[in-house]
């Protein structure tokens, strides 16, 4: 099979993890060739993600690295029959790929947490709240191009319809909430438009005033994407240079913690609504 020329980020976790795998049995990847009969290089490259894995090979090759997590080993195998060609592969030669990794992400995932302490996060922006934000952030970004950003930025939020259980909670600072990216009457929309998303059942919006004491958590956006289980979760944090992934267990678990901290700042659904509705009503 030929080495892959672009990875995702999705298939970089696949070999990550049976890298991991591997390394709590078989430290050196030359012990492990030697153990399952798989060449150095192969080896190297699905650990990496240059080159696919079956199923069957997955199995196998936790069996050999004494992995008894069988709802683990399970959804690695599933990670590794997928054949999909999500919506977002339209757009794989006019974007960046990571706002690609960002919609597979969601697409796979069981629920997301996430802290917004800038912006409004982008699965509840409206057109013109999407719209304001790359015609500003990107300096000379051609309208061809601006329109293409909109439109994958909208497509995203088709998440939020899946028709099996999913979940959405989201805080959201009070520094974000007043950030005008546009006008006002493109502020109060944006608002109300977050008061209408945080009425669905699968969508919890909760709010940090900026009057709670003690509140230490201001810094980058972060995301947290529930996996098939918690071993498979993913941690994306967007700082200025761009999004980082995060799945090292000590880094969930710390990120785990911060979402934690943050809910517990904040308010709770039915007060968060209010609370924005009276900013909507104050622009």
């Amino acid at each position: 099979m030929p080495a892959r020329s672009i990875t995702t980020a999705r298939q970089e976790r696949l070999g990550a993890e049976l890298r991991k795998l591997r390394e709590r049995a078989l430290p050196t990847i030359r012990e492990a060739s030697e153990a399952t009969g798989i060449a150095q290089t192969k080896m190297s490259m699905m650990e990496t993600g240059r080159v696919g894995v079956s199923a069957e090979r997955v199995r196998y090759l936790a069996g050999e690295y004494a992995c008894d997590d069988a709802a683990f080993v399970d959804a690695l195998a599933a990670m590794a029959t997928e054949r999909l060609r999500g919506w977002w592969e339209e757009y794989r030669e006019a974007l960046p790929p990571g706002f690609l990794d960002l919609a597979e992400l969601e697409h796979h995932s069981r629920y997301l947490r996430s802290f917004e302490s800038v912006h409004i996060p982008g699965l509840l922006q409206t057109e013109e709240q999407v719209r304001a934000i790359y015609g500003t952030s990107v300096s000379g970004l051609p309208e061809e191009q601006l329109d293409t950003r909109v439109r994958f930025r909208l497509r995203r939020q088709a998440v939020l319809d899946r028709a099996e259980p999913f979940h959405y909670t989201v805080v959201i600072h009070e520094a974000a909430l007043r950030v005008r990216v546009a006008d006002r009457k493109v502020a109060r929309r944006q608002l109300l438009h977050i008061v209408e998303q945080s009425e669905r059942p699968q969508v919890v919006v909760r709010v940090v005033p900026f009057d709670v004491d003690g509140f230490t958590r201001i810094g980058n956006p972060m995301l947290l994407a529930g996996g098939p289980v918690p071993r498979l979760d993913t941690v994306l944090l967007d700082t200025a240079h761009g999004g980082t992934f995060m799945d090292a267990e000590a880094q969930l678990g710390r990120y785990r913690r911060v979402l934690d901290d943050v809910e517990r700042a904040a308010l709770g659904p039915v007060e968060s609504r209010d609370f924005i509705h009276r900013l909507a009503q104050r622009v």
